[in-house]
């Protein structure tokens, strides 16, 4: 990129940076936690924030039938176009605007978005309404460049990532309201994000038969069946050490069973234990073939208790982000523009949790994520108490972003 647009963007985007804080901290403000998910109201606020900074704003309901079996209350996604007058591609931004509820331990009121000591605090602000922000802020960053540019750049915000992403970006791209050719996803640490992990979340239930304790043989202990499924479970977990992605920062699959429930009294063979199970994919993996080998597993350890039976169920089906053709050269334009600005080298790899990113990937979209996040998620305290975003990270993301914008959309 030729140095007077790089000038132009930096020197616009030192410009809005109040500005943007502003903005940002009005977004904390903005309760938007999932669950319970009744986040049209919160919509409704934030599109009306972006209209204060020039934006048209279309606001796309998600029918309520649809919204409940999601598991939310109400739900409206918010797309924001750009057009410029010349032929090029169509390049989404999107970032979440739901989050975690808070939760206890909180040093400060949550929803403040107050700064201390060069850092703003507040649920959301690192994961992910800062990049609400740098990406809102970027777009503003190409108009005194727009005469020069061709294509379209759009802003995909959206309200379900904590419950999955299934009626935002899925949504979205579904009912063909959008329909890029690259996306950028908001990120939570300073490298470029080319891949991250899958999860698959199953629901096992063991059955037995009830019987006084005094007379355990003449029931059926689902209790038992299910401890043999567990070992055998725990007994797979440790193998999977020896499995590992051949993408940069993914490391191996994982599996934790975090929720156990069961039994009647403490007289009384249980005749029912039910199990949620946690598995993440490496990219390497597919969630059907993972699922297949996983039910089999679980079946064969319950059949050696004669009389138990086992359901088991899918709960969630996250296929990994695995990098599609014309990703690395969005990446690499993100690595080299980042770290020109930070004045580092700026890594490309993998991250091993799921996004909403994988969304435009399954539908051909070739995609990577970066943003204003933090150097790592625990130093933004991310989904924990006292969530921080250093601030001035916020004006440099917007500026790297902006100029990968201008790059892209300079050759189209």
């Amino acid at each position: 990129m030729n140095d007077a647009a790089s000038a132009t963007i930096h020197e616009t985007v030192a410009a809005d940076r109040q500005r943007a804080v502003a903005f940002l901290a009005e977004l904390v403000r903005t309760p938007t936690d999932n669950p319970p998910g009744d986040l049209a109201p919160a919509a409704e606020r934030i599109g009306g924030l972006l209209e204060e900074l020039g934006f048209e704003v279309e606001r796309h309901p998600v029918p309520d039938a649809v919204v409940r079996a999601a598991g939310m209350k109400s739900c409206v996604n918010l797309v924001v176009r750009r057009r410029f007058a010349g032929d090029g591609p169509v390049i989404a931004l999107n970032a979440h605007g739901d989050v975690v509820p808070p939760g206890e331990g909180w040093s400060i009121d949550p929803y403040a978005g107050e700064i201390r000591d060069g850092w703003m605090y507040g649920r959301g602000v690192a994961v992910s309404k800062s990049d609400i922000a740098s990406y809102a802020f970027a777009v503003r960053a190409l108009e005194p460049l727009a005469a020069t540019l061709g294509g379209t750049v759009e802003l995909h915000v959206t309200f379900d990532e904590e419950t999955g992403g299934e009626i935002g970006p899925r949504w979205l791209l579904e009912q063909g309201i959008v329909r890029p050719d690259l996306a950028l996803c908001a990120g939570f640490s300073w490298q470029v994000v080319n891949a991250h992990n899958g999860c698959l979340h199953l629901e096992v239930t063991v059955r037995g038969r009830s019987a006084h304790a005094a007379l355990p043989a003449t029931g059926i202990d689902a209790l038992e069946a299910a401890t043999a499924a567990l070992a055998a479970l725990y007994a797979h977990r440790r193998a999977l050490a020896g499995k590992v992605s051949e993408v940069p920062g993914i490391g191996s699959p994982q599996l934790t069973v975090g929720l156990v429930e069961g039994g009647i009294n403490t007289n009384v063979v249980p005749d029912r234990v039910t199990f949620r199970l946690d598995r993440r994919l490496i990219p390497e993996e597919r969630g059907e073939e993972v699922e297949t080998a996983l039910a089999a597993l679980i079946r064969e350890a319950v059949a050696e208790v004669p009389g138990a039976t086992v359901a088991i169920r899918r709960v969630l089906l996250a296929e990994p982000l695995r990098p599609l053709p014309g990703a690395e050269r969005l990446a690499a334009s993100l690595a080299g523009h980042a770290r020109a600005v930070l004045g580092e080298p700026v890594a490309i790899g993998g991250v091993p949790l799921y996004t909403d990113a994988r969304h435009y990937a399954a539908a051909g979209v070739p995609v990577v994520l970066y943003g204003a996040g933090p150097r790592t998620i625990e130093e933004a305290n991310a989904h924990r108490a006292d969530e921080r975003l250093p601030l001035d990270i916020l004006p440099k993301a917007t500026e790297v972003v902006a100029r990968v914008l201008n790059e892209l959309l300079r050759e189209g």
